[in-house]
């Protein structure tokens, strides 16, 4: 996907960005962000065989975001897919993903002007103890990397990042020991694996806290709490620069909510290391 396509994605998803949508209506908003570049010129019969919907839908999914009917929210999506800055000129393929995760970044630091999600997110991971992090396949190195740090101010984070038979018992085990939540990263392509255990967990009484590409997301209807941070996709594999740099923003949130414990324990992971000369400097 190139970059000019990229952006189109992100100006479509902006119009549902904050908006209350159903799971039939979030399959509709995730096939218009997928398919951006056409979106505009097709009809509403054929947007329902593209999201596997009926007609009706999409007509409702339209008036839901405050339109007339699909034609004007068709409309509006010719306005957005017309408009847009130009690609910079000179630039090598390498260049140009790595200016698009700029791009990203400066778009998750506007969206981070009201702090409400992520301290909704922070208060109801931090009363979880233990603390299940979930993550599978490419959301697995994410999940560790959150558990590492979250494990030396939170007294029991379990990374759940090995899928399987055995990943539903850690999970019941967990909840057997008072979690009370689940952060939940999930990343396209969006492991089926991961969302049923995040339905489990769900369906368990856990609250779920979810960092994941987009607000039209699989997981996000499941979540309590949605963190949207975008993926980047013009390498041939995924760069995770923004929900990396989200669980980052989510676990300082969660050292803020509870400062005097996660001082005291960072006190005392300091004075471990430096009697077990852990680190080098």
């Amino acid at each position: 996907m190139n970059g000019g396509v990229i952006k189109t994605a992100e100006r479509v998803l902006d119009l549902f960005q904050g908006a209350r949508l159903t799971p039939t209506q979030r399959r509709i908003a995730h096939s218009l962000v997928e398919h951006a570049a056409k979106a505009a010129y097709l009809s509403a019969a054929e947007v329902a065989e593209l999201a596997g919907v009926s007609q009706p839908s999409v007509t409702r999914f339209a008036m839901a975001l405050g339109y007339s009917g699909y034609p004007a929210l068709r409309r509006e999506l010719r306005a957005l897919t017309a408009t847009g800055p130009a690609e910079p000129a000179g630039q090598n393929a390498m260049q140009r993903a790595v200016h698009a995760e700029t791009e990203h970044l400066r778009r998750l630091g506007e969206d981070l002007h009201t702090l409400d999600g992520v301290r909704d997110a922070a208060r109801l991971l931090t009363a979880s103890e233990p603390l299940p992090v979930l993550g599978l396949r490419a959301a697995a190195p994410l999940a560790a990397y959150f558990g590492y740090f979250a494990a030396k101010v939170f007294p029991d984070v379990r990374v759940l990042d090995g899928g399987g038979t055995g990943l539903l018992d850690r999970l019941d085990q967990a909840r057997a020991a008072g979690a009370g939540a689940m952060l939940a990263i999930v990343l396209p392509r969006y492991p089926r694996e991961a969302v049923e255990v995040v339905r489990e967990a769900k369906a368990a009484g856990l609250a779920i806290v979810a960092i994941t590409d987009s607000a039209v997301s699989p997981v996000a209807e499941l979540a309590d709490v949605a963190l949207p941070a975008a993926v980047g996709t013009q390498l041939v594999f995924d760069l995770h620069t923004g929900p990396m740099a989200m669980s980052m923003v989510l676990l300082q949130a969660m050292c803020d909510a509870a400062p005097e414990p996660v001082q005291r324990r960072l006190e005392e992971f300091e004075a471990t290391a430096a009697r077990r000369h852990i680190f080098m400097a």
